[in-house]
């Protein structure tokens, strides 16, 4: 994801896994945070189950940082499962930079992905 006024900056990259079990309530995930070169704060990121139930994944490590990304790529791994049917997860990241001067800005951007099981 880059900015959209300004300057283009990258601001923050999700990439990784994420698989739905067959028994409709449970999915895994591997994700891999970039926080972009020229954004400001950390980015974050969140999950939400069918629209209503949100998750705030927990890091569980850190590797070296690809091109473009400063200091480290941040990692989450686990797995939910929901207390009923699970028909989607959207991933939702924001990203923030400074432009013009000291004026803040984030972005967000989400993917839902729909549980090929049901």
């Amino acid at each position: 994801m880059n900015s959209n006024s300004g300057p283009s900056i990258t601001l923050a990259q999700l990439t990784g896994t994420l698989a739905f079990d067959n028994g409709n309530t449970k999915f895994k995930y591997s994700l891999r945070l970039c926080w972009g070169s020229g954004s400001y704060p950390q980015p974050n990121f969140y999950v939400a189950v069918n629209g209503s139930t949100y998750l705030y994944p927990t890091q569980t490590g850190t590797t070296t940082a690809p091109s473009g990304c400063q200091l480290y790529l941040f990692l989450y791994d686990g797995e939910y499962t929901h207390s009923t049917t699970l028909a989607n997860v959207t991933l939702y990241v924001t990203g923030g930079w400074f432009y013009p001067g000291n004026t803040y800005n984030s972005r967000t951007k989400s993917v839902t992905y729909d549980n090929p099981y049901n």
